[in-house]
């Protein structure tokens, strides 16, 4: 089968349907790692919050290290042995959580298993891309990065349900049993490279050989940039539901309510999802990435005005078609900023500075809220997600508008 599925008009191939399972099964084992290793680290290797939050940070630091040099890799060995290369070292190291006895060796494990984790996540979503018919990019992609949103619920919530009914080794025996299965799905996936990008492949190689050391261009997509910036800005805000809602939902007695609260996420996502990716193929990102700019807000502001639980997850209905609109729209524009042939560089730069944006608001908003407290933290996020839609209106739109002029 030849990637001339691309050109279909069925959005719903084999092929795509195979990398939406492969990365929700990767991102399955992602969340729920994510979810259960602190707690892991404190009752069974004895360890502090402290190093329970190093574990976490480890697997970022080198996922963010590694991510510029991954569009790199993708074009040095190609899109077949990156994504298949790398999906099976990331599933070795899954087995390896099931020997790690000390709390040293579990960090070193997090820290390397990071590394894979940045090069899968890169090149998943070119593979994915080549698979979308050329007019639903938009809408295909919103699909594709609606497997990792649904993730976000699903992986909490089966290692939550697990954790109660059996011991953490069961936990991650069925956690690699989960990755097993995204492995196969990988391998079924017919990734192949057509001559245009070949050819195109080889010219960049060449060049980049032709050089003595790398320069920025070879680790990153500048054309890339001005979303990947927008998109920091946004995951900086996102980053005080990703890590604080949950804290600060026990602070007003409503932590019983948080798992409904990624639900209705889910299904407020979900349900726009059709109408979304439709619009931006035919009216263009701005017509989805405005309004998706003040849901998010608004669902902020009800997040920082929540003293019951209805409030509570009514602003889950307005972050998840906001946030979850936004995402897929940034991510569709970051790999139609770039050539073919540079689109791993385009990825690889833009989840560079996405990542980044979740890493420094998850330090520094700890820090507001320390000083500030949770309302008027979650008011800061809202204003910081207004002034995001000004910087992409600055960035993008009146970019965009002043080359087609010229």
């Amino acid at each position: 089968m030849d990637i001339v599925s691309a050109s279909q008009q069925r959005l719903w191939n084999r092929s795509f349907i195979l990398c939406v399972l492969n990365n929700l099964f990767l991102f399955i084992y992602y969340y729920a790692l994510l979810t259960v290793l602190p707690v892991y680290i404190m009752k069974e290797l004895g360890g502090s919050v402290k190093e329970a939050g190093l574990a976490l940070t480890l697997f970022l630091i080198s996922s963010i290290a590694v991510r510029p040099f991954s569009g790199l890799i993708i074009q040095k060995l190609g899109k077949k042995r990156s994504f298949r290369g790398s999906e099976l070292l990331f599933m070795l190291f899954a087995f390896s959580y099931l020997f790690a006895d000390s709390l040293w060796s579990l960090l070193l494990i997090r820290f390397i298993h990071g590394i894979w984790f940045s090069v899968l996540t890169t090149v998943t979503v070119p593979v994915a891309n080549d698979f979308i018919p050329a007019n639903r990019k938009g809408e295909g992609m919103g699909y594709f990065v609606m497997s990792t949103n649904l993730a976000v619920v699903f992986g909490p919530l089966i290692a939550l349900s697990v954790i109660q009914f059996t011991d953490f080794q069961m936990l991650f025996a069925l956690l690699t049993a989960i990755i097993c299965l995204g492995f196969i799905f990988c391998l079924m996936i017919p990734v192949q490279q057509n001559a245009a990008d070949t050819e195109a492949a080889t010219s960049e190689k060449a060049r980049v050989s032709d050089k003595t050391k790398l320069g920025i261009h070879d680790i990153i997509e500048v054309r890339a940039i001005p979303i990947g910036v927008v998109a920091l800005l946004t995951a900086f805000a996102y980053s005080s539901i990703m890590s604080f809602i949950a804290a600060y939902a026990e602070s007003k007695h409503l932590l019983a309510s948080i798992s409904l609260f990624f639900i209705v996420f889910a299904v407020s996502m979900i349900v726009v999802r059709p109408w979304v990716g439709k619009i931006y193929d035919r009216k263009g990102a701005s017509a989805v990435i405005y309004p998706s700019f003040v849901c998010f807000a608004t669902g902020l502001v009800m997040v920082s005005m929540a003293s019951g639980q209805w409030l509570l997850w009514l602003s889950a209905v307005f972050i998840g078609m906001g946030y979850g609109s936004l995402f897929p729209c940034f991510q569709t524009l970051a790999i139609q900023s770039a050539p073919k042939q540079r689109m791993g560089h385009a990825v690889s730069t833009f989840f560079t500075l996405f990542d980044s944006g979740m890493a420094i608001g998850s330090v520094l908003l700890g820090m507001v809220i320390a000083q500030y407290g949770f309302q008027k933290t979650y008011l800061l996020c809202a204003v910081i997600v207004m002034l995001t839609l000004y910087v992409y209106i600055r960035l993008i739109t009146f970019r965009s508008s002043a080359v087609q002029f010229k």
